[in-house]
């Protein structure tokens, strides 16, 4: 990937306001195998800010994503957008993805450890400022599930965000491991989270005492904060659904990373 490409497409997208956005790719190491992810930020601050660790959907570390992650970074946020395939596996059309994201979605452990790889790995970056004490995990997509299993795994992080993201998992009983609040923002009219995923989310966070809240969103399908979902009634983008999760998020993260 073109690191002057994705500033390019950075600036085009968030205006000359906020062209201070850079994007650095970031590599690091699991078992091995190296693994490359983004870290987005305005360069123009430079006191230590909040750092949100970003799962992205199942095409994994992209342009797109990166966009994204501007968003969602702002002047407000520090953002690393994890890898969870490794570095030599960049999918390159829907096949690649599915296949890709099967691969890691059907081995819960293994995501679990990639995504707490890249939590660790964005903990020790010496590139820009970082809070460490102030870190939250979101995610879009295949990267909403992620960030789910990431939770439950007992992940110190202060808070985790899932946008339009599978909800289901193996062990229901690991989300007594979660440590911090839950946010869910979903579509409903999601056709690839039905309504018996969704029933057995709720019944497993009312099975704890975990702080979560699922924020549903009428006339919104999967991929709703992504501009260039244009699959009708499948994968679509709601602009005004995107502005509100966004709004929610942000609200969350106020919340949580108050200072004491």
């Amino acid at each position: 990937m073109n690191k002057t490409c994705i500033a390019l497409a950075l600036a085009g997208m968030v205006g000359a306001a906020e062209a201070a956005v850079v994007v650095k790719p970031h590599a690091y190491q699991i078992a091995g195998e190296t693994y490359e992810g983004l870290l987005v930020y305005d360069d123009s601050v430079t006191t230590p800010r909040p750092g949100l660790l970003m799962v992205p959907n199942w095409l994994g570390v992209t342009e797109r994503s990166a966009e994204k992650a501007a968003r969602a970074a702002g002047d407000k946020y520090v953002v690393f957008m994890a890898d969870l395939y490794g570095k030599a596996v960049r999918p390159s059309n829907p096949d690649e993805a599915k296949a890709a994201a099967t691969s890691v979605r059907g081995d819960r452990p293994l995501m679990r450890k990639r995504a707490q790889a890249a939590v660790e790995a964005f903990r020790s970056q010496q590139v820009v400022a970082l809070d460490t004490g102030k870190m939250a995990a979101i995610g879009f997509c295949f990267g909403g599930g992620a960030v789910l299993e990431l939770a439950r795994s007992g992940s110190d992080l202060d808070a985790f965000v899932s946008f339009h993201g599978n909800l289901d998992t193996p062990n229901p009983d690991d989300a007594k491991q979660i440590k911090a609040p839950v946010l869910v923002l979903h579509g409903a009219d999601d056709p690839a989270v039905p309504k018996e995923q969704v029933d057995a989310f709720i019944a497993e966070m009312k099975a704890t005492d975990v702080d979560w809240q699922m924020n549903i969103y009428g006339n919104a399908v999967h991929s709703f904060t992504d501009p260039y979902a244009n699959v009708p009634g499948r994968n679509e983008f709601n602009p005004e659904v995107a502005e509100r999760a966004f709004q929610a998020m942000n609200s969350l993260l106020d919340e949580v990373f108050v200072s004491p």
